[in-house]
């Protein structure tokens, strides 16, 4: 196992439960205390599958986690609540803790400070299961093989945190003097939140993003939401501009290698299923070798074919949500609050007015009491 991420930890506690006699074996270049951004956001029911897999894994998580009923808009200083849209959210670095934890008490072998540049650095191994992130050594190692594609988006987005306890999962779209900015934010604990920055290419360099210390970066973003910030400062932790991969294999497994998670393909975060999507991984794969006996070969083909489909529809969704916000300047200067929130809703073509009816009736009346 390369990557002791989210995924990588989750399959390698499930499928030590599953084969106990099984030795397996994590290798992560990070220290156990490592994380990159702060908190892991799902959308309401997106653990309904661990709850279904792994009902422990479950209950102990969940509570754990913050969450809350709502999802809100801000544009031009006014709200747009949307009922029936909830999420919950936890602090990565207590997340990884707690999968660690329960690793530990399997019988999992975790070795940190080690770094896999290539898949010979693992040795004589049955299975290679490569949840080592998008710039994964393990897909690298055989792309051609796996048939990987990427494709760059050009908006810039930077991740901070702040200590704030946002009351839900808010879009708060702003205008400046450089152009338009868009921030994602979530409280994961108690005092703190998660606090995404996301721009166009052309406001990042008219801005001076593009040239920024991280100091600079942190107190442009927070005279843009300062009214948002009360105050307080952005917290940095490896908060680098970047622009978001749209990645994705032809193939899933190479001989006796797999990926899962964000080495197999990304999820954009405007949708809050990255996380999701890569527990579900290991719990397929898990499932999968479980269906064929520990057959490595077989239990590959099966996780594809089973899996395929169902991460197909999502990471489509995905991807169109990214267009959105690659268009969020245009959209902002179109609509208002109800109708930016109501284009925000449907952006990925999963949501039509019928289950917006079913789903949030107070946010669907409002939209259609205009109409």
């Amino acid at each position: 196992m390369a990557g002791a991420g989210p995924a990588g930890l989750l399959f390698s506690l499930l499928v030590k439960r599953r084969f106990p006699d099984w030795q397996v074996h994590v290798l992560e270049q990070n220290s156990p205390d490592a994380t990159f951004g702060f908190g892991v956001v799902f959308s309401e029911g997106a653990l309904a599958f661990l709850e279904r897999d792994a009902p422990d894994l479950h209950a102990s998580l969940v509570a754990r986690m913050e969450s809350w009923p709502i999802q809100r808009i801000v544009h031009r200083g006014e709200r747009v609540d949307i009922d029936g849209n909830g999420f919950s959210a936890i602090g990565r670095l207590e997340l990884l803790r707690f999968l660690q934890a329960l690793c530990r008490e399997a019988g999992v072998q975790v070795t940190y400070g080690r770094t896999v540049s290539s898949l010979a650095d693992l040795g004589e191994v049955d299975l290679v299961v490569g949840a080592d992130g998008v710039n994964s050594a393990v897909r690298k190692s055989r792309e051609a093989e796996f048939g990987t594609r990427i494709e760059w988006l050009q908006n810039r987005f930077a991740w901070y945190g702040v200590e704030l306890p946002f009351e839900c999962l808010t879009l708060t779209f702003r205008e400046s003097d450089w152009g338009a900015f868009v921030a994602h934010h979530y409280r994961y604990s108690p005092t703190m939140s998660t606090f995404i920055v996301e721009c166009d290419a052309a406001t990042w360099r008219r801005a001076g993003l593009d040239r920024a210390s991280d100091a600079e970066s942190r107190a442009i973003c927070e005279r843009v939401f300062a009214a948002d910030l009360e105050g307080r400062p952005l917290v940095s932790n490896k908060s680098i501009w970047r622009r978001f991969p749209l990645l994705s294999n032809e193939r899933w497994s190479a001989g006796n290698a797999v990926l899962i998670g964000d080495a197999l393909r990304t999820m954009h975060f405007s949708i809050g299923s990255g996380t999701r999507a890569a527990f579900e991984d290991a719990i397929a794969l898990d499932r999968a070798l479980g269906e064929a006996g520990g057959d490595v070969r077989a239990a590959l083909a099966i996780f594809e074919a089973e899996r395929r489909p169902v991460v197909e529809k999502l990471h489509a969704a995905a991807k169109r949500s990214s267009w959105w916000y690659e268009e969020f300047p245009a959209r902002m200067a179109r609509f208002d609050a109800l109708g930016l929130a109501y284009d925000y809703m449907t952006r990925s073509g999963r949501m039509t007015d019928e289950r917006l009816r079913e789903t949030s009736p107070k946010f669907m009346a409002r939209v259609e009491a205009r109409r």
